[in-house]
């Protein structure tokens, strides 16, 4: 996906999560370790939630911040969904799993964060930090589940 509008951005978030909720329980399927298979789901549920909220966004934002041209993404080194689902999560170990999620949130979070400061107006400055506050967000809440069930 090409992403020219901060709308754009908001699709391609969502997508990303959605694809990823899709890739985590279709390896849960697969896992044998039981501490690892409940991280899937977990993960699975957690995403596809995720991918909701961020498709929120689109209907509660300003059109103006929608509309708004995103010509600093062109730069960046953009996340595929494509590599989110390459690792093999169905053979992977929990932490191993967990490593990767979290790179894959300290990825988007570092993108929001390189957009937040090159948003052309406060309207979509304001878009990309509520963007940016919920991925941040999500991801401390993510490994406050993550130490809990590591300490089981």
């Amino acid at each position: 996906m090409k992403i020219q509008t901060f709308q754009d951005l908001i699709e391609w978030t969502q997508q990303l999560h959605a694809y990823l909720a899709e890739c985590l329980k279709h390896c849960a399927t697969q896992q044998e370790e039981a501490r690892a298979k409940w991280l899937l789901e977990y993960l699975a549920d957690h995403e596809a939630t995720l991918g909701q909220t961020v498709a929120n966004f689109e209907k509660q934002a300003d059109p103006k911040a929608l509309h708004t041209w995103v010509y600093d993404y062109l730069s960046h080194v953009p996340i595929t969904p494509h590599q989110a689902c390459s690792s093999p999560y169905a053979e992977m170990s929990f932490d191993d799993i967990s490593r990767e999620i979290f790179s894959l949130h300290d990825q988007v979070i570092a993108l929001y964060r390189y957009l937040e400061g090159r948003a052309d107006i406060p309207e979509a400055r304001e878009l990309v930090n509520e963007l940016l506050k919920l991925e941040e967000h999500e991801a401390m809440r993510l490994a406050q589940q993550i130490n809990r069930a590591r300490d089981l």
